[in-house]
């Protein structure tokens, strides 16, 4: 089924499944990566470009989701694990720290605790996009 899925929908596909692994939800856009390559679906160049994007897209989402939950939620007020040790990590580095954001977990928090203290924009999606790029270049050298 995975097989059938990703040949029909291609790099679509790894788009959609980079976007929605990067949100809150679950996902496994590495798998669909490594499986286009493999396959010689298509240069691997720009499915690490079409990956990147559409994992950047997803965390400026939950970025977004933040943000507009700071407003009704104010920070002081949490008391969740995860959420702490992302806030910690914000706190401390900035949007520096947004460069871990391709880890499972944590990073979609790191990107919703972002969002929630309002770090700069422009800064956040430029530390997001090239720890996501890494990430699936590093992904993309080790199977070429």
């Amino acid at each position: 089924m995975f097989d059938e899925w990703v040949e029909a929908y291609g790099a679509l596909g790894l788009f959609v499944s980079a976007f929605v692994s990067s949100t809150l939800a679950p996902g496994g856009s590495e798998a669909v990566l490594a499986y286009l390559i493999i396959n010689d679906e298509h240069v691997p160049l720009f499915l690490v470009l079409v990956a990147t994007v559409g994992n950047t897209l997803g965390a400026l989402t939950t970025y977004y989701v933040g943000y507009l939950a700071s407003s009704k939620f104010p920070p002081k007020n949490t008391n969740l694990k995860h959420f702490d040790k992302a806030n910690v990590a914000i706190q401390r580095y900035g949007s520096i720290a947004l460069l871990m954001s391709w880890l499972p977990i944590i990073g979609d928090v790191l990107c919703l605790v972002a969002g929630w203290v309002r770090l700069n924009l422009i800064k956040s999606i430029c530390f997001i996009m090239l720890g996501k790029l890494a990430r699936y270049s590093l992904i993309s050298y080790m199977l070429s």
